[in-house]
């Protein structure tokens, strides 16, 4: 594993690593690992608070995280494309939370592209909800929630209705009563004949959803129809699940970021609330799936040999990264504490 170096001489050249995207957009290496640097500290003052070296364990991992960046840089694009790294996979580090979003990202384009080749489905936006609770409830309830899920798509309205799904957990904070949301946001294929048989009113997902988790309130549920175009475009029908997705906060965006990382930590340093926050967090996500696919969303996903994007490799992130020109050559950045960023030594 590379490890940082703390100096750099005045003598030596160096460069900042400057990464984009095909479409020229800037990759935030060094946003998510400052941010990453932070989660640590907090986990260090978690193992001071607590006694338990578990924390001690996992600051250490985040802190090694994406020390040393390997690229390979295409001569004739001037494209980088990362090859070897080590990630920890810490469930909130920033930066394993940025790289697991890009995967999870490129694989829903993939299967979204592939059900509207193979079945030419309609699309639907749901989300499910429940009412907020405190930290020490947290856990309990998303256990609860997986519980009443699976009893909600084994009713026969849902079975009948709906052709498959895409399952994100998002949990928020609301910070001023020091409360926790959690909910599922959820992407689901059905028949084009959904809307004129077998068709489920927001009211009834409601219904189901109340009955699925035994709560004696009505939750909020949320359910939007994706309006395709009439001729069933793969790429049209996906940029505009995109669109719909941006649009409330975006299944997508959301699945990428099950907690965003401004959600966890306020401010730049180690606070009470902060440590609080990442306490019932970390215990609350520990060794849990965070996404789900079923029906033929499962299936494709299969279909396609995706592998886990929650806990597989991080560095490969889209098949294309495999492909790199002739004449590539080697740049390795090293993340500098000091002048806080990559840097590449000349």
């Amino acid at each position: 594993m590379c490890k940082s170096f703390n100096f750099v001489d005045s003598n030596s050249d160096y460069t900042i690593l400057y990464d984009k995207t095909a479409t020229g957009k800037k990759r935030d290496w060094r946003g998510k690992k400052q941010k990453s640097t932070l989660m640590s500290e907090h986990y260090k003052a978690l193992e001071k608070r607590t006694g338990a070296p578990y924390y001690g364990k996992k600051a250490e991992k985040i802190c090694d995280c994406a020390e040393c960046l390997a690229f390979r840089r295409d001569k004739a694009t001037g494209r980088l494309r990362l090859y070897q790294a080590y990630f920890c996979k810490v469930r909130l580090c920033p930066m394993c939370a940025w790289r697991r979003s890009l995967k999870i990202a490129y694989h829903n384009k993939l299967i979204v592209e592939e059900a509207n080749r193979q079945y030419k489905p309609s699309w639907i936006f749901l989300t499910l909800t429940v009412r907020n609770v405190e930290g020490d409830a947290l856990k309990q309830t998303i256990s609860d929630m997986m519980t009443a899920w699976n009893r909600l798509f084994g009713y026969k309205a849902v079975k009948t209705a709906v052709l498959g799904y895409f399952r994100a957990l998002e949990i928020t904070k609301n910070h001023e009563q020091n409360t926790y949301h959690p909910h599922f946001h959820v992407l689901i294929p059905v028949k084009k004949s959904y809307f004129s048989h077998n068709y489920i009113k927001q009211s009834e997902w409601t219904s189901l959803w109340k009955r699925a988790m035994k709560l004696d309130y009505t939750p909020i549920v949320h359910v939007q129809r994706v309006k395709g175009k009439k001729s069933i475009d793969a790429e049209a029908i996906e940029k505009e699940v995109r669109e719909a997705m941006e649009e409330q906060k975006a299944i997508l965006e959301i699945s990428k970021y099950p907690v965003k990382d401004t959600d966890v930590i306020r401010g730049n340093e180690v606070t009470e609330e902060n440590l609080d926050t990442v306490y019932y967090l970390d215990d609350a996500l520990a060794a849990r799936r965070l996404i789900g696919y079923g029906g033929i969303l499962k299936e494709i996903h299969k279909e396609l040999n995706l592998g886990d994007a929650e806990d597989g490799d991080l560095v490969k992130i889209e098949e294309e990264d495999d492909e790199v020109a002739n004449g590539a050559f080697e740049v390795m950045a090293y993340w500098h504490p000091g002048i806080k960023n990559y840097i590449i030594k000349q």
